[in-house]
C-alpha cells in the first residue's frame, strides 16, 4: 500500500470517529446536539422561502416542520449504501434561493397564488434533481477528483465558511451580550473545559447553545432586554401555545397541490441547474472537508459520485413533500465534529430518527424553532470560522514556494469574495432579450452570485490550463491514490475495534 493511500492513524483527537458506536443514550444527546447546530440554517431557509411566497403563519410552521422531517430522511439516505456514508447531514441549502426567487417571480406576474408558487419550485426542484442523480451514479462527477487539487478544494472548502460572513455578526448584532456570553461559551468550553471534562469535550454546542438561551431568558424577565430586541424570548410562550400538540401533515406528499407542467417548469427547472451545480461543487469540498477532520482515508470518486447521487435522491424527496427547497450536505455539521470531536455514524442516524420523531410533537419543535437570533449567530462565527480553516489546512499538500499556485489560489479567494459582491448588488436581469435569455440569466446569476461555484470554476480552469507545476507541488500525489478504496476499508477494521 501507497504512503498516501494508509487509513489515517486514529491520533486520538477525534473521541468517537466514524466506525465506532456509543451507548445508544449518549447517541441520543450527541445527534441531538449535532442537529442543534444547523438548526438556524433548518428554520432561516423556510422562513425566507415561506416569506417570499407569502405563506400564512401556520403555514410557514408546517413547512419548517417539513424541513425538518425530510433532513432526516435524506441523512437516511446518505447513510445507507447508496450514499457515500461520510458523517454528515442532510438539510436545505442556500444555493437553491436564488432560483427559487425567479420562480416565485414568474407565478407573481401571473398573479397566482403561494400555493401556485410552492408548487411550481417543488416541480423544477423535481426536474433538475433528475440531473443530479444521472450525474452522480452514472460516475460522471467522481471524474471531478482528477482534477480537483487542494489547490482547488482548498479555497472552495474555505469559501464555504467565508460565505456567510454576512451572516455571523450581523445577526449577533440583534443583542451584543446574548451573542458574546453564547460565543465566549463556546470558545472556553470547546476550548478549555474540554481538555478537563469529558462533558465539555462532547457537548461545548449544545451546552453553548443553552447559556446564551438561558442568557437570553434571565434577561427577558428581567425587563433587560426590552421588547422587539433580538434577544428577547417573550414571544416564544404564544408561538408554542399556538403550535398542535401532535401533526402528521410534515409527512403527507404534495400537501399543498400536485405541481403543473407548463413554461414556468420548464424555464424554473434550468435555473434550478445553476443552484444544484453550486450545490454540488460545495457538497465535494464537504465530502474532503469531512473526511480530514474525522481523521479518515480521502474520499474516492466512487465515493463521491454516490453521496451526490444520493443528495439528488434527497431532493426528489424534498419536491415530494415540498419543502421549497432542495438538500445538500450541511457545512455546521462539519464545524460541530471539529468543536465535539465525534464523528460516529451511529451518532448521526440516531439524531437522524430524533428528526424524523420531531415534527411530530408540534409544541416541542417550535420550541425549538425559537431560538434566538444571536446564539445562531454565534454558532455561525465559531463554526464556520473552523470550517474555512480546515480548507486552508488542505494547502499543506501544495508547494506554496510556487508563484504559480500563489497566483490561482489568490485569484480563486478574490473571486469567490468579489465576484457574488457585484452580482449580488446588481443582479442579472435579461427578462428583456425574451423568456430563453431570461432563463440563461437566471442560471448565470445563481452561479456568479455563489462565492463557492466562482472560487471552484475559477481554480479548476487555472489549475488544469497554467502550466509550471508538478502533480506533487500541486497536492494530488499527497492528496489522492487508486489504493484509497482499500484504506477506507483498513480503517473501518480498525474503528470497530476502538
Amino acid at each position: 500500500m501507497s504512503e498516501a493511500a494508509k487509513p489515517t492513524e486514529h491520533s486520538g483527537w477525534v473521541v468517537y470517529p466514524i466506525g465506532s458506536k456509543p451507548p445508544w443514550g449518549l447517541s441520543i444527546l450527541l445527534g441531538l446536539q449535532q442537529y442543534l447546530t444547523m438548526f438556524g440554517s433548518t428554520v432561516l431557509i423556510p422562513f425566507i422561502v415561506g416569506g417570499a411566497m407569502g405563506m400564512p403563519t401556520e403555514e410557514l410552521a408546517l413547512l419548517i416542520s417539513t424541513m425538518f422531517f425530510v433532513s432526516g430522511i435524506t441523512t437516511l439516505i446518505q447513510q445507507s449504501k447508496i450514499g457515500n456514508r461520510l458523517p454528515i447531514i442532510q438539510g436545505g441549502t442556500f444555493s437553491f434561493l436564488g432560483p427559487m426567487f425567479a420562480i416565485v417571480g414568474m407565478v407573481a406576474a401571473q398573479e397566482m397564488g403561494w400555493q401556485v408558487m410552492i408548487q411550481q419550485v417543488s416541480a423544477a426542484v423535481m426536474f433538475a434533481s433528475l440531473f443530479e442523480i444521472i450525474l452522480g451514479y452514472t460516475g460522471l462527477i467522481g471524474k471531478i477528483k482528477k482534477y480537483a487539487s487542494p489547490v482547488v478544494i482548498g479555497p472552495t472548502i474555505a469559501m464555504i465558511g467565508l460565505a456567510l460572513f454576512g451572516i455571523g455578526v450581523p445577526w449577533m448584532a440583534g443583542n451584543w451580550v446574548v451573542s458574546g456570553v453564547t460565543l465566549l461559551a463556546l470558545i472556553i468550553y470547546s476550548q478549555v473545559f474540554s481538555r478537563k471534562s469529558r462533558v465539555f469535550m462532547l457537548f461545548p454546542v449544545l451546552l453553548a447553545v443553552l447559556t446564551g438561551w438561558a442568557v437570553a431568558a434571565i434577561g427577558t424577565a428581567a425587563g433587560w432586554i426590552p421588547e422587539g430586541n433580538a434577544g428577547n424570548v417573550s414571544g416564544q410562550a404564544n408561538l408554542i401555545a399556538a403550535a398542535p400538540w401532535m401533526s402528521f401533515r410534515p409527512m403527507l406528499p404534495f400537501k399543498w397541490g400536485f405541481p403543473q407542467l407548463n413554461s414556468i417548469t420548464v424555464a424554473g427547472s434550468f435555473g434550478m441547474l445553476a443552484g444544484f451545480l453550486a450545490s454540488m461543487i460545495e457538497s465535494v469540498g464537504d465530502y474532503y472537508s469531512c473526511a480530514r477532520i474525522s481523521e479518515a482515508p480521502v474520499p474516492t470518486a466512487k465515493m463521491i459520485s454516490k453521496g451526490l447521487g444520493a443528495e439528488g435522491v434527497g431532493c426528489l424527496i424534498a419536491s415530494v413533500f415540498q419543502t421549497g427547497n432542495g438538500t445538500t450536505s450541511y457545512s455546521e455539521n462539519i464545524g460541530a465534529i471539529g468543536l465535539t470531536r465525534v464523528a460516529s455514524r451511529r451518532v448521526i442516524i440516531t439524531g437522524s430518527f430524533v428528526m424524523l420523531v420531531l415534527p411530530i410533537f408540534g409544541k416541542f419543535g417550535a420550541t425549538l424553532a425559537t431560538l434566538p437570533q444571536p446564539v445562531v449567530g454565534s454558532m455561525f462565527v465559531g463554526m464556520f470560522g473552523l470550517i474555512a480553516a480546515v480548507g486552508l489546512s488542505n494547502l499543506q499538500f501544495v508547494n506554496m514556494n510556487n508563484s504559480r499556485n500563489l497566483f490561482i489560489i489568490g485569484l480563486s479567494f478574490f473571486a469567490g469574495l468579489s465576484v457574488p459582491a457585484q452580482f449580488g448588488a446588481n443582479p442579472l436581469d435579461w427578462s428583456s432579450f425574451g423568456q430563453f435569455w431570461a432563463v440563461i440569466g437566471n442560471i448565470l446569476q445563481a452561479i456568479f452570485a455563489s462565492g463557492m461555484a466562482v472560487t471552484a470554476i475559477v481554480g479548476l480552469i487555472l489549475d488544469n490550463t497554467i502550466p509550471g507545476a508538478t502533480t506533487k507541488e500541486r497536492g494530488l500525489d499527497q492528496w489522492a491514490s487508486e489504493a484509497t478504496e482499500e484504506a477506507w476499508v483498513t480503517a473501518e477494521a480498525e474503528w470497530a475495534k476502538l
